[in-house]
């Protein structure tokens, strides 16, 4: 542990290129770090939620002070941060998978209250925790290697936080303004956020609630940026989700939420008139109702083809919303799909028309209706760089 403490006992520096980072990966094979790290992977994964207690330990007992950044109850959180670190190790030599990624990570945590000099802490918890849980693959180069690559993580995203702070606030504040309950646990929520704030139709938010303080989830957009700055969400309530039931069964006008920075790449590209596929499952309609506005406010006539799925017609609680769109737009098909187990019934029903070969498809939903979906999709002839959707590990939240 000496060399992780005296690499780590100051943020790392700034600089034009990331150091850590290894030049390995294509047809050149992994590099020797990422192929001592993903041997330590490897060895944790059977003991991950011993790691992650352990890990968690590590951080508080040693540095108490940052206790209070973290939910009171840390069910929601337990195994988050460390996924991250994980995750971002295992693609220590995919610069292009994991630079934008970590921008992402750093922008994100600026809502957390994270500064440069939390990182430290942060990594040699890591450190310690692999070093006691990896006994089998661990030694000098193994730590090596982790220290070279949690530095190049950590500048990352120390990086992309400083930049993001001179352009926009870590948070806005978003005071409610209507609750439009659907039916018995689906709510659409109308926000009016304390200052403007930039979106663009198809991403998502992180959203906080007055009721679970430093517990935030991702919601997406529903509609496509407004003149008024409003901002509207739909939000189902599942079981012992914290923020969904909040948010449907106790929210309220007046009520002030909190707001991180708008994220996700399942956006519009209007340099192309390709046709556009879209399938919505449950309130994973909701950026799909964006995609439509964004597109006629574009003044577009691409043809827009929209799958609607649900488990009963009950459930399909903004179907006149998008029949209306659909009057009102020629170019623009709805089809409501309703059965159980959506991540076989939506992509079942897209391929019973079409051809899509032509077509841009978005799809959002469930985590595992967007992973039958993609495969579905690829089978009817879809490139795979034609597929957007949202991270699938980013969904993890989206329905506490």
């Amino acid at each position: 542990m000496l060399e992780a403490r005296h690499r780590m006992d100051a943020p790392p520096t700034r600089s034009a290129r990331p150091t850590g980072i290894p030049a390995g990966g294509g047809t050149t094979g992994p590099s020797p770090d990422a192929v001592l790290i993903r041997r330590t992977l490897a060895e944790i994964e059977p003991v991950a939620d011993k790691m992650t207690s352990y890990f968690y330990a590590l951080v508080f007992t040693g540095h108490p002070e940052v206790r209070g950044m973290f939910p009171a109850a840390m069910d929601a959180q337990r195994d988050r941060l460390l996924k991250a670190l994980l995750t971002a190790a295992e693609h220590i030599d995919r610069p292009d998978v994991l630079v934008p990624y970590l921008r992402r990570l750093g922008t994100g945590h600026r809502k957390y209250g994270t500064m440069a000099g939390h990182y430290p802490v942060v990594g040699e918890a890591l450190i310690g925790a692999l070093a006691r849980y990896a006994s089998l693959t661990w030694g000098a180069e193994a730590e090596a290697a982790w220290v070279r690559a949690y530095t190049a993580i950590s500048q990352i995203m120390i990086d992309a936080a400083s930049e993001d702070e001179v352009k926009a606030p870590a948070w806005w504040h978003a005071e409610v303004v209507s609750h439009d309950l659907r039916t018995s646990d689906i709510a659409v929520l109308t926000v009016r956020p304390d200052q403007p704030y930039p979106f663009l139709a198809g991403q998502y938010t992180s959203l906080e609630t007055p009721w679970w303080p430093r517990v935030w989830r991702h919601y997406s957009f529903a509609s496509a940026p407004r003149a008024d700055g409003l901002l509207s969400f739909h939000v189902k309530a599942v079981p012992a989700g914290w923020v969904s039931n909040a948010l449907v069964r106790h929210a309220q006008p007046g009520d002030v939420l909190r707001l991180g920075p708008p994220a996700g790449s399942m956006v519009v590209d209007h340099s192309t008139d390709n046709g556009m596929l879209c399938l919505g499952g449950g309130t994973g309609i909701a950026p799909i109702k964006a995609l439509i506005e964004d597109v006629a406010e574009h003044g577009e006539r691409r043809p827009m083809e929209v799958f609607f799925g649900a488990r009963s017609d009950h459930d399909l609680y903004d179907k006149d919303t998008l029949l209306g769109l659909q009057r009102s737009h020629p170019w623009l098909s709805v089809r409501p799909v309703i059965g159980e187990g959506l991540a076989g019934q939506l992509p079942q029903a897209v391929g019973e028309h079409g051809p899509w070969s032509s077509y841009d498809a978005f799809i959002s939903g469930p985590a595992a209706m967007i992973r039958s979906g993609v495969d579905a999709l690829k089978r009817i002839g879809i490139p795979g760089d034609r597929i957007r959707h949202d991270a699938v590990e980013e969904l993890a939240g989206v329905a506490g």
